[in-house]
């Protein structure tokens, strides 16, 4: 089996993964879109690998396995931005949340404070 195979089932693999985690709810349409683009891009990459050579070539590699190891760098470092932008938002949300459940258990005190003023 050549390494173009290989290639090839393991985006293929990842890309289904990814598509099984999306389906089962374990991982939102969000989150999964840059993987999806990424894993597409592998199988596209392994099944016609012509286009990885010549795109090598453009950027002036010398061996277009550098090129490879560049460009998963660089998806890498994209994916790793993108998830510290997602975990930002939420954190945002957290902090949000916090405050509003605060504001609700204050209230929820005065509402009881002012229950038991009445009862007595």
């Amino acid at each position: 089996m050549g390494i173009r195979t290989v290639a090839l089932i393991l985006s293929s693999c990842l890309f289904l993964f990814v598509v099984e985690l999306v389906r089962r709810e374990k991982l939102t349409f969000k989150y999964a879109f840059a993987w999806l683009f990424f894993t597409a891009l592998g199988v596209l990459a392994a099944a016609e690998p012509r286009w990885v050579f010549r795109l090598a070539v453009l950027f002036g590699f010398e061996l277009p396995s550098n090129f490879i190891f560049f460009g998963l760098m660089g998806v890498f470092i994209v994916l790793s931005l993108l998830l510290t932008v997602f975990l930002c938002q939420q954190n945002r949300r957290n902090d949000r949340m916090a405050q509003r459940i605060g504001i609700l258990g204050r209230e929820l005190e005065e509402i009881r404070e002012l229950i038991r003023s009445r009862v007595q």
